[in-house]
């Protein structure tokens, strides 16, 4: 947009140079383009920073508390299942100058869609964390919650990076990254086939999902977003219990490399 309101000024300038040099008409005219190109920079640059906020997405228990408060504080709290959202400034630990707001959002099925809304907008990242242990069982509702947010179109638009945190890998039962990965491209590639034959509308318009999921014709995985996709194993309570530590050294680094 920002190129084509210079169009008219360009051509203006092309008109009063056509006489001249046409080695200086060439040389004004890389500059221009230079000058553009940083302009259009800035402009992308400025918007990405004024989008501060990590959002922590997931269903009901799957952790999304507890790793907000251990990335904040470093120490194991009893947890239940929130009702509003939570936020607070997380500073990266190999940069203190580097921060962003991480926001804790209800996972209950009533609730969490009216959250999104409210801070989608904001987002320079999502940490969508998933319940290892559960997740068999919980895969077709976690899937539709993604799906959810992965075809808004102010997540389209924006393209947050996208963490998907396999959270509990501290229990035997945790399935691992990658077969979480297979099955959510599964499910979700499923879900798209379902929306788009959706029945349409006495006027034509699809009453389905608002935006097309990946690559018509070919199935689905998450290399096709427009965002940045990456896995994690992690566990909020930690191999040694609520003593110990929590294990997300991957979900530290992350963060890091996008604050």
């Amino acid at each position: 947009a920002m190129a084509g309101g210079l169009e008219p000024h360009l051509e203006a300038l092309r008109r009063e140079l056509r006489a001249s040099d046409p080695t200086v008409l060439s040389v004004l005219l890389a500059l221009l383009a230079v000058v553009i190109t940083f302009l259009i920079w800035r402009f992308v640059q400025a918007r990405r920073s004024s989008r501060k906020a990590v959002l922590l997405l997931g269903l009901c228990d799957a952790g999304k508390t507890l790793l907000f408060a251990r990335l904040l504080t470093g120490k194991y709290r009893d947890t239940q299942t929130s009702i509003t959202d939570s936020s607070a400034v997380y500073r990266a630990s190999n940069d203190k100058s580097a921060s962003v707001t991480l926001i804790d959002l209800p996972g209950h099925e009533s609730l969490r869609l009216q959250f999104l809304e409210r801070f989608k907008a904001a987002a320079r990242a999502i940490v969508f964390v998933v319940d290892s242990v559960a997740f068999q069982r919980e895969v077709k509702d976690v899937a539709e919650f993604l799906y959810q947010v992965l075809v808004d179109s102010t997540v389209l638009k924006n393209a947050p990076a996208l963490l998907i945190a396999c959270n509990k890998q501290d229990v035997t039962m945790a399935k691992s990254a990658k077969l979480i990965q297979q099955q959510l491209e599964k499910e979700l590639n499923t879900l798209r086939v379902t929306r788009s034959a959706a029945p349409t509308s006495l006027d034509g318009s699809s009453t389905g999902a608002p935006a097309q999921l990946g690559k018509k014709g070919k199935d689905f995985d998450f290399s096709q977003l427009p965002m940045k996709v990456e896995f994690v194993e992690c566990s909020a309570r930690g191999s040694k219990g609520e003593e110990g530590d929590a294990d997300f050294e991957g979900l530290e680094k992350w963060l890091a490399k996008i604050a």
